[in-house]
């Protein structure tokens, strides 16, 4: 018997999907959400025409990351290293390797501020949600794997 808001899904069905019609119905099941979203489940949430996903932190940082390599580039030059991201302007220097990369961390969580804030309604950098959701949800340990793979 399916509950009231669930489309595709009775709270008992753990072989489905979860999707809720309506805020106030995902909000009384938020738990069911997350345990599906969780378990890898499609859950999501409508409002008006509006659909939106929720979708486990880590499987979407895992998929991402394998979908949308960094394909940095590193470069030995005047005593220390560059590290740049072909097809984008970003760039970072460092004395070492790790400096530079470390430095890249922080030129990625610095686009990805002003890319919320501005830079994702101009036409050259609308396309780079992904890598945008890439660096809010990676560690820096995880963005500097990331630049390296």
């Amino acid at each position: 018997m399916a509950k009231e808001g669930l489309t595709a899904m009775s709270t008992l069905d753990h072989r489905t999907a979860v999707h809720y019609n309506t805020v106030s119905e995902a909000r009384d099941h938020i738990s069911n959400l997350l345990d599906a979203s969780e378990a890898g489940k499609p859950a999501t949430i409508r409002r008006g025409r509006a659909r939106a996903a929720v979708v486990d932190a880590g499987r979407l940082r895992y998929f991402l990351a394998r979908t949308r390599p960094a394909r940095a580039q590193a470069v030995r030059e005047a005593g220390g290293w560059s590290v740049m991201l072909p097809g984008l302007p970003l760039a970072a220097d460092g004395e070492t390797f790790d400096e530079a990369l470390d430095e890249m961390v922080e030129v990625l969580r610095e686009y990805a501020a002003d890319w919320t804030d501005h830079l994702r309604h101009a036409p050259n950098h609308a396309d780079n949600w992904g890598l945008v959701q890439i660096i809010e949800l990676s560690s820096d340990a995880e963005l500097k794997d990331w630049l390296q793979q």
